[in-house]
């Protein structure tokens, strides 16, 4: 394969390929304040593909009973664990939201993760996990997503709908320019651009391996690389000031996937939930990669494959980066992400119930 131009990083290239073919008040309990604890220790709504019908799993050890509503009434109920399935629900709103109601302690109000769009597959809510210490993110507040340049007039009154406040491109200039985004009047847009447009020159892989490895490199310079360092910090900047905040790159799943890996970490999000969360695009982005790969000749598409992937080991290799330069993740957040502990105070107020 020809050696690519100026400019071509390891997800430059992956790139590439993908062009061929819970909310409630914030609160993290200060000092003193004895807030009502959330007995919940899994909670998840899932959208069937039937419009209007849902699927509400969870686990509220202690818990004697649990009321589901949606839209003012109580839908469905169950004991300390559940898996109910709601039907009838209205199938054209933008988001339906679920109140998980105890018996005892504070409820969580939850919606599916993935916001359905025309013209994006892979735009979803940062939040609805529950952290090492019992709180939980909020949902509803802070988004991640892939390219925008094909958003609808009707995904664009949604988004405007949802409060999307701030736009973090993640992009080089060249991916900016080639698929400019569209995003609702009155949102702000920043650009955060995770790669630099000043890297070295890189050669298409030509063996699975070679792009499998090639990834895991891109991840490590997603962490100490200076332009990656710079992006983020602007990037949690505005996260920590703001609401509404939406970060993307172009697939969703690499230069957005680790900033929604530190993110959650940050906010005390334990690592298997991370992983997950992270692995979520090969899901969400199954249709369009299977697509793309099928475009190709076969022995092309295996190269390419590991690019359009995400994988554990990949994610892996991030956090490696981040013990071998900075020897912890709090020392990341300080020296790379520019979050000193007040502002990490601050971070999780807003976004921890």
């Amino acid at each position: 394969m020809k050696q690519m131009t100026r400019a071509t990083t390891p997800y430059a290239l992956a790139t590439a390929a993908l062009l061929v073919a819970v909310t409630a008040p914030a609160a993290s309990a200060a000092p003193g304040h004895h807030c009502e604890r959330i007995p919940f220790t899994r909670a998840t709504v899932t959208a069937t593909a039937t419009p209007g019908t849902y699927e509400i799993t969870w686990k509220a050890p202690g818990v004697r009973h649990v009321a589901v509503k949606a839209n003012g009434r109580t839908v469905a109920g169950g004991g300390s664990t559940g898996t109910v399935k709601v039907t009838g629900l209205p199938a054209h709103v933008d988001r339906q939201w679920f109140d998980l109601t105890p018996d005892h302690g504070r409820g969580l109000h939850l919606a599916d993760r993935l916001i359905k769009l025309d013209g994006a597959v892979n735009f979803r809510d940062a939040g609805g996990y529950r952290t090492t210490d019992g709180h939980w993110v909020k949902m509803g507040a802070v988004y991640r997503s892939d390219a925008l340049n094909s958003l609808t007039d009707a995904d664009l009154a949604k988004l405007k709908r949802l409060g999307i406040g701030t736009d973090y491109d993640l992009r080089t200039t060249s991916e900016r320019t080639s698929a400019p985004d569209k995003v609702p009047a009155g949102t702000t847009y920043v650009v955060a651009n995770v790669l630099g447009d000043d890297s070295p020159i890189f050669s298409m892989p030509t063996s699975a391996e070679a792009a499998a490895e090639m990834m895991v490199q891109g991840e490590k310079s997603m962490v100490s690389s200076a332009p990656a360092k710079a992006a983020y910090r602007t990037v949690f900047a505005g996260i920590v000031d703001g609401g509404g905040d939406l970060f993307h790159c172009t697939a969703g799943k690499d230069r957005t996937g680790w900033a929604n890996a530190a993110l959650l970490t940050a906010l005390g999000v334990p690592r298997e939930t991370v992983t997950a969360d992270y692995l979520a695009s090969n899901d969400y982005r199954a249709e369009a990669n299977a697509a793309t790969l099928a475009s190709m000749p076969a022995e092309q598409a295996k190269v390419y494959k590991p690019m359009l992937d995400v994988r554990a080991e990949y994610l892996n290799s991030g956090f490696d980066e981040v013990r071998a330069k900075f020897g912890s993740f709090r020392a990341y957040e300080q020296q790379a992400l520019g979050i000193d502990a007040q502002e990490l105070r601050q971070l999780k107020r807003e976004l921890l119930v």
